[in-house]
């Protein structure tokens, strides 16, 4: 497994960030939007009737990047209210740049702000590797920071650059 995180401090408390990424539709909303890095492309996000917010609940995502059709299942596998959350995939995604991945939220409370960390845990996929080995660090740094960024932008409105 290959590993990425960043983290960022957010002027909110644990509880706040953690009702914001404990919704998928927003918190993996830069999935849905189309981006160089999907090869302008966008993937669609749906969740079971527990939305993503209970152990064993599961997120789906499908859409076309670079043209090809990809889709994914994952599943919750750590929610713990306000301090961690986390979900993995199941089965095989099919995916191009990273196979099976986990990600996991952690929220640290610091006087009146929470630092957020993103982590990403990822293989490279099974049958075509080569795309992973070139674009894998740069596809799991894009995703983490999005998910940084625009959690940040939610509650502080905050220029991102460096991030």
């Amino acid at each position: 497994m290959i590993h990425y995180e960043e983290s960022l401090l957010i002027s909110a408390s644990s509880r706040q960030v953690f009702n914001y990424i404990d919704d998928h539709k927003s918190f993996s909303s830069h999935m849905k939007k189309p981006s160089w890095m999907l090869g302008g492309g966008s993937m669609d996000i749906s969740t079971d009737k527990d939305n993503g917010q209970k152990v064993g609940s599961h997120v789906r995502m499908r859409g076309k990047v670079f043209g090809l059709d990809l889709s994914l299942d994952e599943v919750i596998t750590r929610r713990e209210p306000p301090r961690v959350k986390e979900w993995t995939t199941i089965g095989t995604p099919r995916l191009i740049i990273i196979g099976y991945y986990r990600m996991k939220v952690n929220l640290l409370p610091q006087s009146q702000k929470t630092l957020l960390r993103v982590a990403i845990d990822y293989s490279l996929p099974e049958k075509n590797p080569w795309p992973g080995k070139i674009f894998g660090g740069l596809y799991a740094s894009w995703c983490v920071r999005q998910m940084i960024r625009d959690t940040g932008r939610f509650f502080e409105g905050f220029s991102t650059s460096g991030i």
